[in-house]
């Protein structure tokens, strides 16, 4: 059997859009789970939509996310250069072949010819405005002379007019288009650069591509790649249309809906894992229930025929939860590692802060992991940490915890002077230190540990507890604000 090889294909023009994304890893399952190779090949053949540093955001992107490519411009194989611009003196001449056997023809055409021709066809309403083939009949003499003269030209396809163009699509079925519907494309522009379409179709024959991966919104263009892989007598591919990625609105994602290319998403603090396996259930669907995948499972479990007709959805949402079990899956060291920016950009001048936190990182794993999203919530979370916020004295009153603005006034009194005599200033001898009050007192735990936790943070809610709050503050910021909290409850009960 042939062995299957699917290609990556972008253009350097910006950001990795998730929905090139989701080709891209489609591309990817479609080769491995059958023991197939992956290419990367750079279509850059459009110089004037080229942005500096977009290549470079390919690269970063599919190693991130561990799509490791098997060919490619760092990798060359033997059906290279894997870079468009590179591959210039191929296409003219294969151009020129379909010339010769009649299935492409040049064109002279001016640029306001064609202008002035949309224009004409616009106002008459014709629900056709494409070429009007005004040069597909010329004859040798004609295109001799023009030549001869040195007029500028484009190639074109010559489509046929009539009857029909029929393809099979492995998700979609047969797919049927008018002939006359089809405008005899340009292959080769004047400038002798390929166009998008006819580069496509040189460089997946030559490199012997097999299967070949995109979205739905080309199935009905695709009949020009069915008839240029006739006209040149080249075997046709598998054809695999991925269905549109909308927004929970039900309209193609755009950037109303939020953050639309991959690298947003890392900015925003999800996980390159959690992205990918995201992405492969928009349009996919398992075999069984499992949602979660490493890479290397979904290499196992992806199967084409598992692709969905119907647009998917795309909600940030279900990617957070995604995300969050990915972040509960890391080890105490991976989850410090991953932090370090966040904890980096909240102790900024505050190195024993730092050093504290780095101490207890354990701690940190411990109530923080189970209560993150996204990576970026942690600055939020541990706000409190760098300076007390400004709280209302009303977030020690709670009812469930029985709590009053007298009660906690009490206990803080009670607790301050036998926290100033610890020793070990650990999660163990804090908690026991409000542990005992609250058994002494016939207390509920809650109601003691309420008031601790409010004045150490100035939240109504944060992760953890009392005692882990303290801990992170440290004894001698923690004694101060308890102490600040006292004299606040002291100011508001005098002026009652």
């Amino acid at each position: 059997m042939q062995e299957v090889r699917t290609r990556f294909a972008p253009s350097p023009t910006g950001f990795m859009h998730i929905g090139n994304l989701r080709t891209a890893l489609f591309e990817y399952l479609v080769a491995k789970s059958n023991d197939g190779k992956f290419i990367l090949r750079i279509e850059d053949t459009d110089q004037k939509r080229k942005v500096e540093g977009a290549l470079e955001k390919i690269y970063n992107t599919l190693e991130s996310v561990g799509m490791d490519y098997d060919e490619g411009p760092d990798k060359p194989g033997e059906v290279g250069p894997y870079v468009q611009s590179e591959r210039l003196n191929m296409y003219l001449p294969e151009a020129l072949k379909l010339v010769e056997s009649g299935h492409a023809y040049y064109c002279f055409c001016s640029e306001e010819r064609l202008a002035k021709l949309h224009e004409e066809l616009a106002a008459k309403g014709a629900s056709f405005i494409g070429y009007d083939r005004h040069c597909r009949n010329l004859s040798a003499e004609e295109v001799k002379a023009k030549l001869q003269a040195g007029e500028p030209y484009v190639i074109r396809q010559k489509m046929p007019d009539t009857g029909e163009t029929t393809y099979h699509d492995e998700v979609y079925g047969d797919i049927t288009v008018q002939n006359n519907t089809l405008e005899d494309q340009v292959l080769v522009k004047s400038d002798d650069y390929p166009t998008y379409n006819f580069a496509n179709v040189v460089d997946d024959h030559s490199m012997q591509i097999t299967h070949v991966v995109r979205g739905c919104e080309y199935l009905s263009s695709t009949p020009k790649y069915v008839l240029l892989y006739e006209a040149f007598g080249y075997k046709q591919p598998k054809y695999i249309h991925l269905p549109l990625i909308n927004g929970p609105d039900g309209k193609k994602l755009s950037k109303r809906h939020g953050a639309t290319s991959y690298e947003e998403l890392i900015q925003q603090g999800f996980l390159p894992e959690a992205v990918i396996n995201y992405l492969a259930l928009l349009g996919w669907s398992p075999a069984s229930t499992t949602e979660l995948f490493t890479l290397q499972e979904l290499e196992q479990a992806f199967d084409i025929a598992h692709i969905a007709k119907a647009p998917a959805v795309f909600d940030i949402e279900k990617l957070k939860w995604f995300n969050a079990q990915y972040i509960q899956k890391k080890t105490v060291d991976e989850f410090y590692a991953l932090i370090q920016p966040e904890l980096k950009q909240l102790t900024e001048g505050q190195s024993e802060l730092a050093e504290r936190l780095q101490a207890n990182s354990e701690l940190l794993a411990r109530i923080l992991q189970p209560r993150l999203n996204v990576i970026t919530e942690v600055t939020d979370k541990l706000s409190f940490l760098p300076a007390l916020p400004n709280y209302s004295n009303d977030l020690f009153v709670h009812k469930k915890m029985k709590t009053t603005l007298e009660s906690s006034l009490e206990i803080l009194h009670a607790v301050l002077p036998e926290f100033e005599q610890l020793d070990s200033w650990t999660e163990a001898a804090l908690h026991g230190v409000m542990i005992n009050y609250a058994t002494s007192h016939e207390l509920k735990n809650g109601k003691v540990m309420w008031p601790v936790r409010v004045a150490a943070t100035g939240l109504q809610v944060s992760p953890g507890g009392a005692s882990e709050a303290l801990v992170l503050l440290g004894k001698q910021e923690s004694l101060k604000r308890l102490e600040q909290a006292i004299e606040q409850l002291k100011a508001e009960l005098a002026e009652a």
